[in-house]
């Protein structure tokens, strides 16, 4: 075999998150975006002694664990639902299989808890970001999510199974609407023109739907026009918002650069446990709401009894951990790096009657050294890329019992576990959550022993 070599070949398993393992030749071969069961036709892109890699060229068979029929139009051109025609239940234990080897793989002894599903698989999302481009080079206006391994093509999105009917109908609307104004999208390449992203939010359990159209400044465009034919849209759920966001930077994230309300308010509710979360448009909040219930419950089960208890909630985002953890605590402290989010938290504590929690702005690597009191339970929810390993020592320093680790990342878990097995913190208890239905990702939980030496 050789670098361009055509082959085929038998997917024997997929590691996380979506690496396939092809045994062709007595040789693996690593290719992304496969199933196990299928069988495909791939070209050998990488051929190294410790590592040989394929690109994907087509699905010769298909898995016996394809049983899904109703898979999205645009299935397989979109890199967002990778495994939307496996069974559910065949997704569930791949996804825990994948979380378990990992694990396992610190070599630690502690007590799996097994997956969670998701309560719901389609129109999940709370949230969905989508871009506007071409679908290729100098095509016409998309307005949809990124192909899969491209970086700036496309995909013209009709109907997102993983959103509310809502979602599409607004989609569709902003679509036509900028097509027939014949609106230039924003250039990555050569960082000009002017549309950029249609950001739509629903709650799950009012149906308020909140719109942020952002733009750069390249144009003054009147959108009264598009305000209109939103506001006379046949929803199902109500239109609360509808925002328009000045982004000038060079990176292709959705930032604020200036807003403006163009109808409604710029915030809706959602709720959790029984507890009211208003959301802004650049607050964090889990993306699956009746997912991050379930989550939720298996990291109030790992922290265990909080009555006068203070617990320190790191990576806080809009503080929703720290409130379903406030009731019977003695004073939860949540720290988050976006303000927007931590002025966010303390709204809602003061709606949900909480006078226990304290909510601070800050990267956690610098505000925990200014922090005076000393916790009993400490709960860490850090971004994808886990917790910065001079962080992770401060935390460690607290010396508390238990650490309760929730982490959208495994690799990156995994990494940080054994940084944390360092300073003397033993895995108990994990579990994993599925929160993203179709796609690659899945939750986990894990919680953590100081074990005196």
């Amino acid at each position: 075999m050789k670098k361009g070599d055509i082959l085929t070949g038998i997917v024997e398993k997929v590691d996380f998150p979506n690496k396939g393992v092809l045994k062709i030749e007595g040789q693996k071969i690593q290719v992304k975006n496969v199933m196990e069961g299928q069988q495909v036709e791939i070209r050998l892109t990488k051929k190294r002694k410790d590592r040989m890699q394929g690109m994907l060229l087509q699905v010769l068979e298909k898995s016996p664990l394809e049983t899904e029929t109703e898979v999205c139009a645009h299935f397989g051109q979109c890199g967002g639902c990778t495994y939307q025609s496996m069974g559910y239940e065949a997704q569930l234990q791949m996804k825990e299989r994948q979380v378990k080897e990992l694990l396992d793989s610190t070599g630690q002894e502690y007590s799996w808890d097994g997956i969670l599903g998701s309560p719901v698989t389609k129109g999940y999302r709370n949230k969905m970001e989508f871009s506007f481009g071409d679908e290729f080079k100098d095509g016409p206006l998309a307005l949809g999510l990124h192909k899969r391994n491209s970086t700036y093509d496309i995909v013209d999105v009709g109907q997102c199974l993983i959103v509310d009917e809502d979602c599409n109908r607004v989609l569709a609307c902003v679509r036509e609407y900028t097509k027939r104004k014949e609106l230039p999208f924003y250039h990555k390449m050569r960082h000009e023109g002017y549309l950029r992203h249609l950001v739509v939010r629903r709650s799950i359990k009012t149906g308020d739907l909140l719109i942020n159209l952002v733009t750069t400044s390249a144009i003054r465009h009147d959108f009264s026009e598009l305000v209109e034919e939103m506001k006379a849209l046949k929803l199902d759920g109500k239109l609360v918002g509808i925002l328009h966001t000045v982004n000038d930077s060079l990176s292709d994230v959705v930032q604020c650069d200036s807003m403006e309300i163009l109808y409604g308010v710029d915030w809706l509710y959602e709720y959790l446990f029984g507890l009211k979360f208003k959301i802004s448009p650049f607050s964090f909040f889990q993306t699956n709401t009746l997912g991050a219930e379930v989550l939720y419950e298996k990291a109030r089960e790992y922290v265990g009894e909080t009555k006068d208890k203070v617990i320190f909630d790191l990576y806080s985002g809009t503080g929703t951990i720290a409130q379903i953890l406030a009731p019977i605590a003695k004073k939860v402290v949540g720290v988050e790096i976006v303000e927007e989010a931590v002025e966010a938290a303390k709204e809602n504590a003061g709606i949900n009657g909480l006078d226990n929690c304290e909510f601070i702005a800050g990267d956690v690597l610098k505000v925990i050294d200014g922090l005076e009191e000393k916790p009993d339970i400490i709960v860490v929810d850090p971004p994808r890329e886990g917790i910065h390993p001079k962080a992770l020592g401060k935390i460690a320093a607290f010396g508390v019992k238990e650490i309760v680790y929730i982490s959208c990342k495994p690799t990156s878990l995994v990494r940080d576990l054994g940084e944390f097995r360092e300073y003397g913190y033993e895995m108990v208890r994990a579990a994993a959550i599925d929160q993203f239905p179709g796609s690659v990702h899945v939750e986990s939980v894990v919680l953590m022993s100081r074990v005196e030496k």
